[in-house]
């Protein structure tokens, strides 16, 4: 038996995506436990690993705009770059310290974390166990064809096209991740470790990394062998969950059935639900909005061809769905995938430019490029995923690809691996 210890910034798409990963390596006989945010404690459990509290900065329940209140006059980049600057340098001094001591008081054989836990390598240099990262957005590791990751520009080639990118790859480093990459290096020196060179690759600094997708919705480039695309997990089966009472129209539905979600981080149901609702309110397809928690009556007088829910399980509704509109979010993109669903794709904030992107480089959907689109826009794009039979075609071949993934099957073997080529460690975490 292996001890794993799990840790993830508070948030659900950080968070979420590994929890089969984490129920797969105690089915198969290994010591889990888990420190990330409150919200997700019950989550966690049911998986049979242990929760462990984080000590401040859980921000899971409450939500980051709630302990970050100057977040929300930002919007886009300016977001990301708020974010960078100072949410994640709080996390990652939080989920330190309180690492040490978990570490300190029980010793594991692996750390894994998403690729946010940039506490990660740092402990690793400290003494800590090895770290493998996850990887929950689109792959990062830069290539001279590729502009930076966060700009969500398309891929290009010759000279002229490397030497753009080697231009915004600068400022980017500059001018976006620059506080980021500073506080890094000084939670770095403040625990007597040298300055390193952060970047986008920092965790490539892990033993190993597990990227929740698959290389067909990637743009082509080298990756460390250390990096394993095992597709996204499958989401929790929703066992006993009693179906609202319109769902047998979406079961025997005679026509189009279009998924419209808001996403967990970007809420507001007017840059993407509302528009969505407007858009095919006369169009002869089935609308199925889920706010995320939200109270559906916030999105006002509903069309009589709309049905809307706080939640609903995926793996129930993905099934019967013939087109996603999303805001962009990775897990969402990669679920509808994983069931063929071609994608019409909205979103400029956290990593969402990336991921719309590369739907539309892949072929799988549209970028709308935009993070307020219009309902002229909703409409006609909806109405060429569902006439042009390319789109799904395209879905249905990253669908194929990430069933022959191994999934989280896939990653607790990979897991399992990294442990047995350490020795099992007593580490001696330095504080």
């Amino acid at each position: 038996m292996s001890r794993f210890v799990f840790a993830t910034l508070p948030m659900t798409g950080h968070t979420v995506p590994a929890l089969p990963i984490a129920k797969a390596l105690v089915e198969r006989g290994h010591s889990v436990r888990w420190h990330t945010g409150a919200a997700f404690a019950d989550r966690i459990a049911q998986t049979g690993a242990v929760y462990v509290l984080m000590s401040e900065y859980d921000y899971s329940v409450e939500g980051m705009d709630a302990m970050f209140p100057e977040r929300l006059q930002q919007s886009g980049i300016g977001r990301l770059k708020y974010d960078l600057a100072n949410v994640f340098p709080a996390t990652i001094r939080g989920q330190l310290k309180d690492l040490q001591s978990l570490l300190a008081d029980e010793p594991a054989d692996v750390l894994v974390g998403d690729m946010g836990l940039l506490a990660g390598p740092i402990l690793q240099e400290l003494g800590g166990p090895p770290f493998a990262a996850f990887g929950i957005t689109v792959v990062t590791y830069p290539h001279p064809n590729l502009a930076p990751f966060g700009l969500g520009l398309s891929p290009t080639s010759g000279r002229v096209g490397r030497m753009r990118n080697r231009l915004l790859t600068l400022a980017v480093r500059s001018l976006l991740f620059k506080p980021l990459f500073d506080a890094v290096n000084q939670i770095r020196r403040e625990n007597g470790l040298a300055t390193a060179d952060i970047g986008l690759g920092y965790p490539a600094h892990a033993d190993l990394f597990l990227q929740l997708g698959t290389a067909g919705f990637e743009y082509p480039r080298e990756v460390p062998e250390m990096l394993h695309y095992i597709g996204p997990s499958r989401p929790a089966r929703s066992g006993d969950w009693e179906p609202p009472a319109w769902w047998p129209q979406i079961v025997a539905a005679d026509r189009p059935v279009v998924l419209v979600t808001q996403g967990t981080v970007a809420v507001d149901g007017d840059e993407l639900l509302r528009p969505t609702l407007d858009a095919l309110a006369d169009q002869d397809v089935l609308v199925v909005a889920v706010t995320g928690g939200s109270d559906p009556a916030e999105l006002g007088p509903l069309p009589t061809n709309a049905r809307v829910e706080r939640f609903l399980p995926f793996d129930r509704l993905l099934p019967l769905v013939d087109i996603y509109v999303t805001n962009g979010g990775f897990g969402g993109v990669q679920l509808a995938l994983s069931h063929g669903v071609p994608i019409v794709a909205a979103g400029k904030t956290e990593d969402k430019a990336e991921v719309s992107a590369q739907v539309a480089h892949t072929g799988v959907g549209i970028n709308l490029r935009t993070q307020h689109p219009e309902a002229g826009q909703i409409r006609a794009a909806v109405r060429q995923v569902l006439d042009d039979p390319r789109y799904a075609d395209a879905a249905r071949r990253i669908q194929a690809e990430i069933n022959a993934s191994g999934r989280e099957d896939h990653a607790a073997e990979l897991l399992e691996q990294l442990a047995l080529r350490y020795t099992p460690v007593h580490q001696e975490i330095h504080t």
